[in-house]
């Protein structure tokens, strides 16, 4: 096919995946099945489209979305939580790993593919999609939760097992029957990874030195050839392109530049990202997935059953309720990036062809069922757990709750003090009992402490509050400007 037909065929379907992605918003779907779909139309190996796009054309361009997916994933990484929360995130995280992946390889010997398909399969069925866990959690207003920080905590223990996991699956699956040579590229992956996260915990300041640079084009070439570079490292070391590529946005997102990076990176991860799963979509052959519809099948309903297990396990581990504690199993119902990753890995390794149609199929399933999981989580939770709504609505401000706590924190501002907010409380409270009454005298008491914070933190900002009982004749203090960083 000439060049110029072919760029019209993949700039078609790439608009055919933006179509299907704003109706797949309607009904909550993320971006990852809607591209592996068109792809999947697409494909050469099925006739729904008279298309003849070969792959062989846009691999390196899926290759760059493979190491922009884990980049930013690493660049994304919370080390603070992570280290300043370890124990309680290892305890929860890791137990929900240790129970996905043994039952999970327990299930990929059923299945009787192999042993080391096996530790494939128990890969893809351990860890949900951070992305599409990210997504969720801001589209469905869900980062005030009380059940929110224990989601993105195990997200973040399970990016540093898809670490892990991924330099052990490199080497195991590299067909070397020799033991010392197996150890020795377990010891030189796992020193790559160590020096790695020291490097990032503290080395920071140095990088940050090494990349600084105020031309946003030659900032973008730098972190864009270093995650190419380190992915390149990774594979030479054994370690995968992948995680090559994850431990240098690990360092970048060290830096004091990580904000800059991110900004100029999340553009390029989609672009390059949807790449990534077309192409991945256009590798299935539909006429495979009979031989898998049965394993996928078993391996979805073993998924979500053992992740709404989990979700209470996880509830009881935090003192969260067991409705909190189903929300969390829902989000992280699905699975997506990682378990193409493994697959992309195990063909590349020459092990069961079945495991690619396994994959798609089953990430497909997890990527559709788990949102729509999601979305419905909380009337799904008060169903099954009798959660009272009353309650739920009784917490909620009235209207002219809602009116007068607007106009405290407006007169917060202008400068009003406490006693005259107390003595506002007190007018608004004799429209109710007693009781009431007492209850929000300390509410408007406990909200002007809070309306004093408000007004340092403006002061501090270089903000100006007026204070009208303010003595004229004493000067006010000076407002030092807010230096800026001369970077920027």
């Amino acid at each position: 096919m000439p060049v110029g037909e072919e760029l019209a065929t993949l700039g078609a379907l790439l608009l055919i995946a933006y179509v299907f992605g704003r109706l797949g918003k309607l009904i909550g779907l993320p971006a990852i099945p809607i591209y592996m779909l068109v792809g999947l139309i697409a494909s050469p190996h099925a006739d729904w489209i008279p298309l003849q796009l070969g792959t062989d054309h846009i691999e390196l361009i899926a290759v760059f979305g493979l190491i922009l997916l884990l980049f930013n994933l690493g660049l994304e990484f919370d080390q603070d939580e992570f280290f300043g929360n370890a124990g309680s995130l290892l305890l929860t995280g890791g137990t929900r790993i240790a129970i996905n992946m043994g039952v999970g390889f327990v299930f990929g010997l059923w299945v009787g593919w192999g042993t080391r398909e096996a530790l494939i399969i128990a890969g893809m069925t351990a860890t949900s999609s951070s992305a599409i866990v990210t997504k969720l959690l801001i589209e469905l207003k869900r980062l005030p939760n009380r059940e929110t920080p224990v989601i993105l905590g195990v997200a973040v223990v399970e990016d540093v097992f898809i670490a892990v996991y991924l330099a052990i699956v490199a080497v195991v699956i590299g067909g070397k029957t020799n033991v010392w040579a197996i150890v020795l590229e377990l010891v030189i992956s796992f020193t790559f990874l160590v020096g790695m996260f020291a490097l990032a915990r503290w080395g920071g300041k140095i990088v940050s030195r090494l990349i600084q640079t105020k031309d946003d084009e030659l900032f973008t070439i730098l972190f864009f050839g270093l995650a190419v570079a380190f992915g390149g490292i990774g594979e030479i070391l054994g370690v995968s392109d992948a995680i090559g590529a994850f431990l240098i946005g690990l360092v970048l997102g060290a830096t004091r530049f990580r904000g800059r990076v991110e900004q100029l990176a999340l553009p390029m991860r989609d672009i390059f990202g949807a790449f990534f799963f077309l192409n991945f979509g256009l590798t299935l052959d539909p006429s495979t997935f009979g031989s898998v519809l049965w394993p996928v099948t078993v391996g979805v309903i073993m998924t979500i059953v053992i992740n709404t297990l989990g979700g209470q396990l996880i509830a009881w581990l935090n003192h969260l309720t067991p409705a909190q504690g189903f929300n969390a199993a829902a989000m992280l119902q699905n699975r997506g990036e990682f378990a193409l990753i493994l697959a992309t890995l195990a063909t590349a390794a020459g092990l069961d062809q079945r495991l690619t149609p396994f994959a798609g199929l089953y990430v497909l399933s997890m990527a559709i069922i788990g949102p729509v999981l999601a979305v419905n989580s909380v009337l799904l939770g008060s169903a099954v757990f009798r959660t009272k709504k009353k309650k739920a609505r009784a917490a909620e401000p009235s209207h002219l709750e809602r009116d007068e706590n607007i106009a405290l924190v407006e007169a917060a501002l202008a400068g009003e003090r406490d006693g005259e907010i107390v003595e506002r409380a007190h007018e608004g409270a004799k429209r109710t009992d007693a009781g009431d009454a007492r209850d929000e005298i300390e509410t408007e008491i406990d909200r002007a402490e809070s309306e004093r914070l408000i007004e340092d933190a403006m002061r501090q900002s270089g903000e100006s509050v007026d204070d009208p009982s303010a003595s004229p004749d004493i000067p006010a203090e000076p407002i030092r400007e807010r230096q800026r960083d001369p970077e920027y």
